[in-house]
């Protein structure tokens, strides 16, 4: 199962509802990753706009709860902004809150895609013994994602896979690869042992910074060219 929520709202379309929480980056004094704030936003929206736009949804805005005071918000905001501008999506309106009776000891920030997905829009497939599966992008976490972001699947690529026709593509969080292979088809489970790869199936991904991709075979010189040195093969054996 996705980790969105699709509501019906009109006779042509769904909303998608995608989020992702950040805690203790920042740079408060008990933050356990330091960062500046655009970044921390940046990757928060990064997860959730992923899930968005895999699930079939075109963002439109934007909710950001901020819990790391007033002075961060702008800069949070502008994270978000570059995110945005790497995709190439404008109009999408930013708004939120910030919690500022009370401070915290560490930082804090909440982000909610909003987006509309056409009812007509096919994003899953069917699980066949013959699809080709990859993972674009390492499972980066905590500074291994600035430490390594050379690593990191760009939107860029992210948004062109998507566009690849048969294609179900799956953002990977914090529980890592094999956990969101086994969320990608009803009644079929992948074990570890029959799954070979060079990539960290159990590793966290943080900030989604790789994707799985399925695919069937006519397919696989499309996605080799479109995800270029961040394409991983996974072999499975049934």
């Amino acid at each position: 199962m996705r980790d969105v929520l699709t509501i019906p709202f009109d006779k042509d379309n769904s909303l998608i509802i995608a989020s992702d929480n950040s805690g203790a980056i920042g740079l408060k004094d008990h933050d356990l990753v330091a960062v500046p704030y655009d970044t921390v936003a940046y990757y928060s929206f990064r997860v959730a706009v992923m899930e968005c736009i895999a699930a079939g949804g075109q963002p439109m805005s934007v909710i950001l709860q901020n819990f790391c005071g007033n002075g961060p918000w702008e800069e949070l905001v502008r994270g978000i902004q570059t995110g945005l501008d790497e995709l190439g999506l404008k109009d999408v309106s930013i708004t939120g809150s910030t919690e500022s009776n009370f401070s915290l000891l560490q930082s804090a920030v909440g982000v909610i895609v909003l987006g509309k997905k056409p009812l007509n829009k096919i994003t899953e497939i069917k699980f066949s013994e013959q699809l080709k599966y990859a993972v674009i992008g390492l499972p980066l976490v905590g500074m291994g994602v600035i430490e390594n972001k050379n690593n990191i699947v760009p939107l860029s690529i992210f948004q062109e896979i998507t566009k690849i026709k048969d294609i179900m593509i799956w953002p990977v969080g914090s529980k890592g690869i094999l956990f969101e292979m086994n969320q990608m088809f009803q009644n079929v489970r992948f074990s570890p042992e029959f799954v070979t790869t060079n990539v960290d199936l159990l590793k966290s991904s943080g900030p989604a910074t790789c994707i799985i991709v399925a695919y069937p075979p006519d397919q696989d010189g499309v996605v080799k060219k479109f995800a270029g040195r961040f394409f991983h093969s996974v072999q499975i054996e049934r």
